[in-house]
């Protein structure tokens, strides 16, 4: 990315905009990854499963660049999980991805915590609550009486430890007393994220090795949740529930230009005419056939620059008046409650082999 943008048309545009203030919020490695040119130190795979994506990613040494721990990253890309159709088959495939992962950290007899982070009483951020609340305890049982407890149930735990503006304490702190009282062997925590791109809202899970930094994506900042800081093995899981604003606004600039494209390509085509308007899939559309004369007629100066440069500007613009703001589907509440009890299904029945191996 370029260190400044010129401009010369007008006042304002005869300004340089720092482009080193911009940040782009993303929790997600491969949003991390995509201007990153792949080397020895991270390795990759990707499959499909029907119409769902499995990246894997797993980072050898840590790179500057991306701000990302080493550790091994699996993105589940989907479109739905709110009919039943859809959410078996997001299930099947986040529980084969999750218990695969689960199994390279874990051993027979580990003790787990698993910790749902977040705000219980803010929809955007309940996910880690949801899901920890339907969680199968089982050490208390094998407390009073590890013979009474059924075979195939391993010894599991689970808090919720709210927000550092509600308790006064970082859930790091938190965690980390549980771990002085009790023995864990593996803490599995949960959280929501958040992303650098529409599309990936409430249609995405990353599961990782590496841990997590509560918070990070929106920009409050607190210590990371890690081997490194625990002492014990972590699996993190999270899905995007929020984007800032500069996002929406440049992803409408983007979805903009593809549907001017899409236009040009497909106006002269017979089939065209006959297709109502709204429903043009236009999104996977180049904007190739748009020249750089015609972008800068259909957007003045702002045609002229590349995505980045045009989030880098929007957020000169929104951030110093507080309107930067952090923005979720109308429909979260739903959602939200379909994710949590997908995860927490899929970690069950991993943890404690509920159901034959799919």
């Amino acid at each position: 990315m370029a260190d400044f943008v010129h401009n010369t048309n007008g006042d304002f545009m005869n300004r340089e905009i720092d482009l080193k203030n911009y940040h782009i919020r993303t929790d997600l490695i491969e949003e991390s990854l995509a201007n990153y040119e792949l080397d020895e130190n991270i390795k990759r795979e990707e499959e499909n499963y029907d119409d769902i994506n499995v990246f894997r990613v797993e980072i050898l040494k840590e790179v500057e660049a991306l701000n990302k721990k080493c550790g091994k990253y699996i993105t589940i890309s989907f479109d739905d999980v709110t009919d039943s159709e859809n959410f078996d088959k997001v299930y099947h495939v986040f529980q084969r991805e999750f218990k695969n992962l689960f199994s390279s950290v874990a051993k027979e007899n580990s003790k787990i915590l698993v910790v749902g982070l977040g705000n219980g009483n803010s929809t955007p951020d309940s996910l880690g609550v949801r899901t920890s609340d339907n969680i199968v305890v089982t050490r208390h049982i094998f407390e009073i009486d590890q013979v009474s407890v059924s075979e195939g149930f391993r010894n599991v735990a689970s808090i919720s430890p709210g927000v550092m503006g509600n308790t006064g304490i970082e859930a790091l702190d938190i965690i980390r007393g549980v771990l002085k009282e009790i023995e864990v062997d593996l803490v599995i925590v949960i959280d929501s994220l958040a992303a650098s791109s529409i599309n990936r809202l409430n249609k995405t899970i990353q599961i990782t090795t590496a841990g997590i930094s509560p918070g990070s994506g929106i920009g409050n900042y607190r210590r990371e949740i890690s081997k490194d800081t625990l002492g014990v093995e972590v699996l993190a899981i999270g899905v995007p529930t929020v984007v800032d604003a500069v996002t929406i606004v440049g992803d409408t600039i983007s979805f903009l230009e593809k549907k001017i494209s899409y236009n040009k390509k497909n106006s002269n085509k017979p089939s065209s005419k006959l297709r109502v308007s709204t429903m043009d899939n236009y999104l996977d559309s180049d904007t190739s056939s748009l020249t750089s004369s015609e972008k800068e007629e259909l957007l003045g100066m702002m045609g002229t620059l590349n995505e980045e440069e045009i989030k880098s500007l929007i957020f000169e613009v929104l951030t110093p008046i507080g309107y930067n703001l952090m923005v979720t589907p109308k429909e979260v509440d739903f959602v939200t409650e379909k994710l949590s009890k997908l995860l927490s299904k899929g970690i069950n029945n991993s943890i404690h082999d509920l159901e034959k191996e799919i």
